[in-house]
């Protein structure tokens, strides 16, 4: 009988809902584990790219006869739409003149507005969202977009979609109140009387691109990794990890729009590159050709005297070499972009694509912190002669107060937090063996923090627990059962870098304990009793009652045993 036959408790993540992480066995649905984060989160998915909360903040997204108001202008359904359906709609001009449609919506930051457009007896389309003062118009005709203008505009975009379709996409920022869609026979040119185009699918979201088309009604309707979703992370391998994180904010407060950052001597363009995200929303940043440094800098407000780790991404354009400077409190690191390399104090992570992940962490010394993003001629100073075209690629800045960096918290405007996670109560008292078992998990910490985080298997409280994780020795996994309150036994192995996976299985019975990992036996207790019959039932990623000591890390399973597993089968078990 196989290892698997045998366990009673199968956690490999590879299915989730919202507020669950389902474990493979039980089949009864008794081994699902219950999930809380009340926040968005970001997670790498199984292409290897970024993944957010996907929205559209509209309502009645296309039904432009509802929540929409219209000026000189009426609207038919039953069109033929750019997605083979009868969903589009006509917008006609009543009469010569003005004539638009709006609904009211109000909402602030970087926000991008689109729309599935094509042209009737009119050939453009112009929106214009009030408050932002930003005016975009596109040619339904030739597929163009004219420069926007007003001062909160930023993009404008049109994607060619066949049959004489076109997405039309404006990026603004602000506080918006209205969103208008104006018909237009030129830039400009009010229509004539019964002239009209075609609409489809309008979408309102936070950010710098449309993503796919979410239809609403009556509310908005947020998707991806939104409120309570699990997170199955991809970042280290194409085998998905449970990942759990404590709360974070980022106080960078526009983590992707760098056109809201500061350029000396350089331009810094949004929307220039694929990002991370797989989407044409990452910067470039482009030397002039002063003698002298060419920073992108913004300061944020902090806490003086604490520790914060300041991380972003970049890849290598003409420029090798980039620095990152905290002025209040840091000191100038540089990251060489082509070898993958750090200065001391710095640290690099790979995201594939040429795309790394720069970090440090220092203490601050004032409640302002002053961000410098700098490149480098040679990786060792940052004036040098500019030729005007050298460049890097910049995305999703992050400042947040801890020792390392934990998954990206996308800002549009105003620094936001990431809830921490919590997952727990899986099983019941027919899943776990009271006399004798074996708990095994194949787990990565987020930092050599020194903190406890633990997983557990208990009666619901402190009295009675099987745990292992990690306690706050450098790079130590340890174990402790306790039994009606009462230490059994307990050990710990130090290994190398507990952000590394390891597999670390615990094993109990009567007079007969012991810790392994990585298919060695670390640790054995030879005397001491037992939980008394139907005691254990459920198993958290925390201390075991009280809600604290969370387990932050990933998770690729988690596994129980409801009987003792001989050397041989712990050693199989546990190996990597």
């Amino acid at each position: 009988m196989s290892i698997y036959d045998k366990a009673s408790l199968v956690l490999i993540p590879s299915g989730t809902k919202t507020s669950k992480v389902y474990s493979q066995k039980p089949v009864s649905g008794d081994g699902d584990f219950t999930f809380s984060r009340s926040t968005a989160a970001t997670r790498v998915n199984s292409s290897g790219n970024i993944e957010k909360e996907t929205q559209n903040l509209l309502l009645h997204s296309n039904s432009f006869d509802t929540t929409w108001v219209n000026s000189n202008s009426t609207e038919t359904s039953g069109q033929s739409g750019y997605d083979g359906t009868n969903d589009a709609w006509q917008l006609t001009a009543s009469s010569s003149g003005t004539a638009y449609l709006q609904q009211s919506n109000t909402q602030s930051g970087v926000q991008t507005f689109s729309v599935y457009a094509k042209a009737g007896t009119a050939d453009h389309l112009q929106v214009y969202i009030t408050n932002t003062d930003s005016s975009h118009y596109f040619d339904l005709t030739n597929g163009t977009a004219s420069t926007p203008s007003g001062a909160g505009a930023i993009d404008s975009s049109i994607e060619d979609i066949g049959s004489g379709w076109y997405r039309c996409s404006c990026v603004c920022s602000g506080t918006n109140v209205q969103l208008r869609l104006y018909i237009r026979q030129g830039v400009s040119v009010n229509p004539s009387a019964g002239e009209y185009i075609y609409i489809q699918d309008a979408q309102l979201e936070q950010g710098l691109v449309a993503r796919d088309v979410i239809t609403t009604t009556t509310s908005a309707i947020y998707g991806g990794i939104t409120d309570n979703v699990p997170r199955l992370d991809y970042t280290d391998s194409s085998c998905p990890a449970l990942l759990l994180e404590p709360q974070r904010t980022n106080s960078a407060t526009h983590s992707e729009y760098f056109g809201a950052w500061s350029a000396f001597r350089a331009t810094i363009t949004d929307n220039s590159a694929t990002s991370p995200e797989g989407v044409s929303n990452a910067a470039v940043l482009t030397e002039d050709t002063t003698t002298n440094s060419h920073p992108l800098n913004k300061t944020f407000s902090v806490s003086s005297g604490a520790e914060y780790t300041l991380s972003i991404f970049a890849k290598q354009g003409s420029r090798r070499y980039l620095s990152l400077l905290a002025v209040n409190g840091g000191s100038t690191i540089y990251y060489d972009l082509q070898e993958k390399t750090a200065g001391s104090g710095g640290s690099v992570e790979d995201y594939g694509n040429g795309w790394l992940r720069l970090i440090y962490t220092y203490t601050t010394n004032s409640t302002s912190a002053e961000l410098y993003i700098q490149p480098s001629i040679n990786g060792s100073s940052v004036v040098y002669t500019g030729d005007g075209s050298n460049a890097v690629f910049l995305y999703g800045a992050q400042l947040e107060e801890s020792t390392y960096a934990t998954s990206y918290i996308p800002t549009f405007g105003s620094s936001v937090t990431r809830n921490g996670e919590t997952c727990n109560s899986a099983g019941t008292s027919a899943t776990f063996n009271d006399s004798e078992g074996v708990l095994f998990g194949e787990i990565s910490a987020l930092s050599n923090d020194q903190t406890n985080r633990r997983i557990t298997i208990s009666d619901g409280t402190n009295t009675n627990r099987v745990v292992f994780g990690y306690n706050t020795n450098s790079n130590q996994i340890f174990y402790f059962i306790i039994v009606g309150g009462s230490t059994i036994a307990s050990g710990s192995y130090t290994t190398t870098d507990i952000t590394d996976f390891h597999k670390v299985a615990i094993k109990y019975k009567v007079n007969d304990f012991a810790l392994w990992v990585n298919g060695v036996e670390r640790h054995t207790d030879s005397s001491g009793a037992i939980f008394a019959a139907d005691t254990l039932s459920e198993m958290q990623f925390e201390q075991g009652a009280g809600g604290s000591l969370h387990f932050y890390g990933k998770t690729k399973q988690v596994i129980y045993i409801p009987t003792a597993l001989t050397d041989a089968e712990l050693q199989d078990l546990t190996t990597l």
